[in-house]
């Protein structure tokens, strides 16, 4: 099991939350629940509520949709990261594909820990942010590029 410190020690290389304080993110730690699951094991299915996001610590989990393979995740990779953010249903199959080891944050625990600590969900959204301009900015450069020829 992950000392509480040993969490945080995770959480800061984990993408969503590169822009939370070391501090907060101790309190995320407190909230962190270790989870292990065997090969084979389904984490979430399709559809299922969105109640909590994971964090792989170690070994893959496939996600799928109706079959097909979307993106396999790794250590350090977060999933069902917008459980945290919204009520809309699963929109992808977790399926651990080697015994593997998450860390979960209930989504009820996330929203009343932000209650006491808005700076987290601070953190998160610049992360977030972030990304998008990321996003906009290959779109920009790609139909530039297609404009060109």
């Amino acid at each position: 099991m992950l000392t509480t410190i040993e969490k945080v020690m995770f959480l800061q290389n984990v993408e969503v939350f590169g822009e939370v304080s070391t501090e907060h993110l101790a309190y995320l730690a407190a909230i962190a629940e270790e989870v292990s699951v065997v090969s084979g094991t389904t984490i979430y299915r399709e559809q299922d509520a969105s109640d909590a996001m994971y964090l792989v610590v170690d070994g893959r989990v496939r996600l799928h949709r109706e079959g097909m393979e979307v993106a396999v995740a790794g250590p350090k990779e977060a999933l069902g990261v917008w459980a945290l953010f919204d009520d809309e249903p699963r929109v992808v199959t977790a399926l651990a594909i080697e015994d593997t080891r998450l860390l979960r944050i209930d989504k009820e625990d996330f929203i009343d820990l932000l209650s006491d600590h808005v700076e987290i969900i601070r953190g998160v959204l610049m992360t977030l942010v972030k990304r998008l301009r990321g996003l906009a900015g290959r779109v920009g450069v790609e139909q530039t590029a297609r404009s060109a020829t």
